[in-house]
């Protein structure tokens, strides 16, 4: 057992969820009215065992979505991160898909029912093939109204409920850098999807940490209209810092103003755990910092526990990945992702920070 852990408790459905604030310290999390501590403890449901995205299989395979929920409220969690596709909610540049909102409503009162709380995280191209080509060619100005109008929808549809912990701007914006103009909207491929995003193409002279906040406080703005409420962050690549070397250029101490909390994407290496928690150190300005993706992809599930353990002091909550799988189905696969992915839980399920 990692030190500072205690055993997971069992499913307990709420009657009645709290809402999720910041705390006045601005060091973590509390639920309200009641004023107790809460530390974000769970995993992206990014995609399902076989790779695919929860829009693709929400409508048929209703089932399989409440099960896996209730799977990973079994395992200890009390946050699910879900990642919602802008082409699946966004029918035009004006138009929001009615039918994926009520998909969304639908989602929310399942995790009402198992007191789970969920990162809705926006703006997703994660199949390239799948984004529309109306919107590839929009202009910044244009592009960046229908995520406007993205946000707008989403915080409309989920304003009302406690079960939302927070709205995440987009997975893994980066601002362009030099002098040129880009001429793909998506990073490089990741396992055959595209988490990484631009939010423009070109600079135009801008100063990069600058554009990053006018963008952050154009789709904040956005929620703002419908949402008072709900907190609002942005998932950070870990080269998100003010460091030589590659930045994405969302320097924390720019774009914190305009968000609830730093959200930061960390996988630890190993022989580099002094290094990762200097970059989880430098996340740290005067927000909660939540690790909002974070696995043992690049260390051992004994090396990922110690990193777990050391970063308690400085993130005020921690989301790993969840994928569809069992750890009785884990253990009888043959194959090294699912060996990995049977570490990881049994690390998650050893319990939730104090």
């Amino acid at each position: 057992m990692v030190a500072g852990f205690v055993l997971a408790s069992p499913v307990q459905a709420a009657s009645s969820p709290q809402w999720v604030e910041v705390s006045q310290d601005r060091t973590g999390f509390v639920l309200t009215p009641s004023g107790e501590r809460f530390t974000p403890w769970g995993f992206n449901y990014d995609h399902d065992e076989a790779g695919r995205l929860i829009e693709d299989y929400w409508r048929l395979e209703w089932a399989k979505v409440e099960e896996d929920f209730r799977e990973m409220k079994e395992l200890g969690a009390n946050v699910v991160r879900v990642h919602l596709q802008l082409n699946r909610f966004m029918r035009s540049e004006q138009e929001p898909d009615r039918d994926a909102l009520r998909q969304l409503a639908r989602l929310l009162q399942v995790a009402e029912r198992l007191a789970l709380y969920l990162d809705l995280t926006g703006l997703g191209c994660y199949h390239a093939k799948d984004v529309p080509a109306w919107y590839d060619a929009l202009p910044e100005d244009r592009r960046w109204a229908v995520q406007a109008k993205f946000w707008e929808a989403v915080a409309r549809e989920c304003k009302s409920s406690p079960a939302v912990f927070c709205y995440d701007l987009m997975n893994e914006p980066v601002a362009p850098a030099g002098g040129g103009k880009g001429t793909n909207w998506l990073g490089p491929a990741f396992a055959g999807k595209h988490f990484v995003q631009w939010i423009a193409l070109e600079r135009r002279g801008r100063v990069r940490p600058a554009l990053a906040r006018e963008w952050v406080q154009r789709l904040a703005g956005a929620i703002r209209k419908e949402d008072p409420r709900h907190l609002i962050t942005v998932g950070l690549v870990s080269w998100s810092l003010d460091r030589p070397g590659l930045s994405s250029g969302f320097v924390p101490s720019a774009v914190a103003a305009d968000l609830d909390f730093l959200s930061v994407h960390l996988y630890p290496e190993t022989s580099k755990l002094a290094a990762d928690l200097d970059t989880l150190r430098g996340f740290n300005v005067g927000k909660p910092v939540v690790i909002e993706e974070t696995f043992p992809l690049k260390c051992s599930a004994e090396e990922f526990a110690v990193f777990l353990d050391r970063s308690r002091p400085m993130a005020s909550g921690w989301i790993g990945f969840y994928w569809g799988k069992t750890l009785d189905e884990c253990r009888a696969s043959k194959t090294i992702p699912d060996a990995m992915m049977l570490g990881w839980l049994k690390c998650f399920q050893r319990g939730a920070p104090r």
